[in-house]
C-alpha cells in the first residue's frame, strides 16, 4: 500500500472554517494533530459556503478524483446538513428525505472508488428551531452510516451543550464560531479521527 495518504474534506462553510481568524477550522486542526502524531496526510479542504447536500453530491466526485488518484491512499470526510435544514419560506432548502438520499449516494460513490469515509454530522447554530431540524438530520445520518458501516461523529447535541461553541456562534454571525469554537469541534471529532486513521 502506498504511504502517500491524501484526504479530501468535502462539505459546507463549517468544513471551510468560516469565522476562524486562524484560518484552520476543525479540519485544519485535525490535520495538524495527525502531522504532530507522525501520520502526515496531504489534505484538501473542499468546503463551499452555503452549499447543501444536493450541491455537494453533484460536485464532490469531480473534485476528489484528481486529488485521490488510484496509486495513493485516498480517503474522504463528508460534513453537511446545516444548509439543508435552513428554513426558506414554508420549507427547508432540502427535504430531509433528499438529504438522506444524497448521503447514501456519496457513500456509494466513495465505496465504488474504495475510499474509506468518515462522516461528521452538522453542528448547531443560534436558532432553536433550526437546531431541532439539524438534530433530526443528525439522527437520520447516524442511522445511514451505521447501516453502511461508515464511521459517524454526531456534533449537534454535544456542541449545543458546549458554552464556548455557543457563545462564539452568538458573538459571530449566528452560525459560525471563532478559533476556540472550532478547536472544540476538532476535539469532539478527534477520537474517531484517530481511530479512522489508526494512529
Amino acid at each position: 500500500m502506498s504511504s502517500d495518504l491524501r484526504i479530501c474534506f468535502v462539505g459546507d462553510s463549517f468544513v471551510a472554517g468560516v469565522g476562524d481568524p486562524q484560518a484552520l477550522g476543525w479540519t485544519g486542526r485535525l490535520t495538524a494533530h495527525a502531522h504532530a502524531a507522525g501520520r502526515a496526510p496531504t489534505t484538501y479542504n473542499l468546503g463551499i459556503r452555503g452549499q447543501t447536500s444536493t450541491e455537494i453530491a453533484a460536485r464532490w466526485r469531480a473534485e476528489c478524483e484528481p486529488r485521490l488518484p488510484r496509486d495513493v491512499q485516498g480517503r474522504v470526510v463528508f460534513s453537511f446538513g446545516v444548509n439543508d435544514s435552513m428554513q426558506v419560506g414554508d420549507r427547508t432548502r432540502v427535504d430531509a428525505g433528499n438529504s438522506v438520499a444524497n448521503l447514501i449516494a456519496v457513500l456509494a460513490g466513495a465505496r465504488g472508488r474504495e475510499w474509506p469515509v468518515l462522516v461528521v454530522g452538522p453542528p448547531p447554530v443560534d436558532d432553536p428551531a433550526h437546531n431541532r431540524r439539524i438534530a433530526t438530520l443528525d439522527e437520520l445520518f447516524a442511522k445511514v452510516c451505521a447501516e453502511s458501516g461508515v464511521r459517524y461523529v454526531g456534533s449537534v447535541h454535544r456542541l449545543a451543550a458546549d458554552p464556548v461553541w455557543m457563545a462564539q456562534v452568538r458573538a459571530g454571525d449566528g452560525a459560525h464560531p471563532g478559533a476556540a469554537g472550532y478547536a472544540a469541534f476538532a476535539e469532539l471529532v478527534l477520537p474517531t479521527w484517530r481511530e479512522w486513521l489508526a494512529y
